[in-house]
């Protein structure tokens, strides 16, 4: 973001939709979704490490093994606090709108999901009709409104957020299997969700026009 020597007036355009996105209040008919994905690589031990005893913490050997990657759909929503995580083995078209079919069983009184995305080439409408008939993708699509981070500008992406704290608190330590990498992450969602864990989003327009205004483009 900090590199960009010129904000244009798509990338101007699109800050302020999303800022004036976070500052409304919240309303559970209209909720505020933001959605990101996460690569794991699964790291394996090659020798069983040697257990914690007093005086001696665990000891690990260097040597691991890789056991493939795996994306993880991360969906938080800032004010309800809440949030939808899931463990897939791609992150092709058909399990991003697979996701976001979930999410619409998830929130059935919901009028419209809103949902913030950054421009991934998976995050469009084409991805619906691709996987489901088109009267399903209609249906979807029916229920949800995509609002997109300027190009270059996924900061403005609260879901990289919670992914950070999901990194610090959970998935950032040596992992080796999906099942394991799935039960960690069903722990952790859980418990931020019965403590209804909220992200407070505090960079205004105004903040923006006073640190910014000066790469604004005509």
């Amino acid at each position: 973001m900090w590199c960009i020597a010129e904000i244009t007036p798509e990338y101007r355009e699109r800050m302020y939709r999303l800022l004036d996105l976070y500052e409304e209040r919240y309303d559970p008919l209209f909720p505020v979704i933001c959605i990101d994905e996460k690569s794991k690589q699964l790291i394996g031990e090659t020798r069983r490490p040697i257990p914690m005893k007093p005086g001696s913490v665990e000891k690990y050997d260097y040597e691991y093994k890789r056991n493939g990657t795996r994306n993880i759909f991360v969906a938080v929503e800032p004010k309800g606090g809440r949030r939808s995580i899931k463990v897939t083995k791609t992150r092709k078209k058909a399990d991003f709108a697979r996701f976001v079919r979930s999410l619409t069983k998830k929130y059935p009184t919901a009028v419209r999901i809103r949902i913030v995305l950054d421009n991934l080439n998976t995050h469009f409408e084409k991805s619906f009709y691709e996987t489901f008939s088109k009267e399903e993708a209609g249906q979807i699509l029916s229920k949800v409104a995509f609002y997109y981070t300027p190009k270059h500008a996924s900061w403005l992406n609260m879901a990289e957020i919670e992914i950070n704290i999901m990194e610090r608190e959970c998935t950032g330590r040596k992992i080796g299997s999906e099942a394991f990498l799935k039960q960690q992450i069903k722990v952790w969602t859980k418990q931020r969700n019965k403590l209804q864990k909220t992200l407070a989003w505090r960079f205004t327009k105004q903040n923006a026009d006073a640190k910014l205004s000066k790469h604004y483009a005509p």
